[in-house]
């Protein structure tokens, strides 16, 4: 058996992502990863039959727990390996990379949770290597971005920090130290979709460990497969956590603007909507 495979087990947190799915698990299966846990959040029974042929460990709770939630079931039903790659379902993990991810973490001691580089389908990179937002960044991408999707506030946002490093990156696709993920209690679990990666990445921070992202290691993501079904709620969603997470983390004077984030968020909320009513 492989280096990769005795210390690497993939989770894949799905909802509804059929012929996605089974592509994402093939190309980890592909990467020799030791085994992988689909966490079925749809319908039991949703997760295609085809999975069956595949040495895959199924975890059906019979309810959709939101992606955190379920990533944190996914890895308490796995076996217990150094680290842990975590992806969405409409992923696919091109060659080498869980091995880049692995040797990255293992070069680099004080890194705690390390991102590929993620591509869209038509090959664009995805800007999944991303800055906290405060609160004049974060106002600005809000009620821009709908609007002006390439504005400065939303490329600052959309990038690394100055000297090069990286506060949080995209939950679609990611390998962490378990310890690392274990020692700050997994996921948030009171985020059910969007921000729980950058919360995770902040509580990791917070611990005095770093995050890192990789040029070296590549996934493709589809994006928005499993969400499509529930576009709206999904948008409102992402509000939500976007609050939560200014609440949480907001510190000193700080606290003082969480109101003025609440009425920019609504603001930004209402504009999208308006703008998508039939999602």
């Amino acid at each position: 058996m492989s280096e990769v495979a005795n210390d690497v087990v993939a989770v894949v947190v799905d909802y509804h992502a059929d012929q996605f799915l089974i592509e994402c698990v093939d190309s980890l299966f592909d990467n020799d990863v030791s085994q992988v846990v689909v966490v079925e959040n749809g319908e039991v029974g949703s997760v295609p039959a085809a999975l069956l042929d595949h040495d895959v460990i199924l975890v059906s709770p019979g309810v959709n727990l939101g992606y955190g939630r379920g990533v944190n079931r996914g890895v308490a039903a796995a076996r217990a390996t150094p680290y842990v790659l975590v992806s969405n379902p409409d992923v696919v993990v091109h060659d080498g990379a869980v091995q880049v991810l692995m040797e990255y973490l293992d070069h680099h001691r004080d890194v705690a949770l390390v991102g590929p580089t993620i591509l869209r389908p038509d090959g664009t990179v995805y800007p999944s290597m991303r800055v906290f937002p405060n609160v004049v960044l974060a106002g600005l991408h809000a009620i821009l971005a709908p609007i002006w999707p390439n504005n400065p506030a939303t490329q600052r946002y959309r990038s690394t920090r100055a000297d090069g490093s990286v506060d949080w990156v995209s939950g679609a696709c990611f390998m962490v130290r378990r310890a690392a993920f274990e020692e700050v209690g997994g996921f948030d679990e009171r985020y059910f979709m969007f921000a729980e990666d950058m919360a995770l990445c902040w509580a990791l921070r917070e611990r005095g460990h770093r995050v890192a992202a990789t040029s070296d290691a590549v996934v493709t993501h589809v994006e928005g497969v499993s969400r499509a079904r529930v576009s709206r709620e999904m948008v409102i969603a992402h509000h939500k956590s976007a609050m939560r997470f200014e609440i949480q983390t907001a510190r000193g004077w700080r606290r003082l603007l969480v109101p003025l984030a609440s009425v920019v968020l609504s603001v930004r909320l209402a504009l999208v909507l308006i703008a998508r009513p039939k999602i």
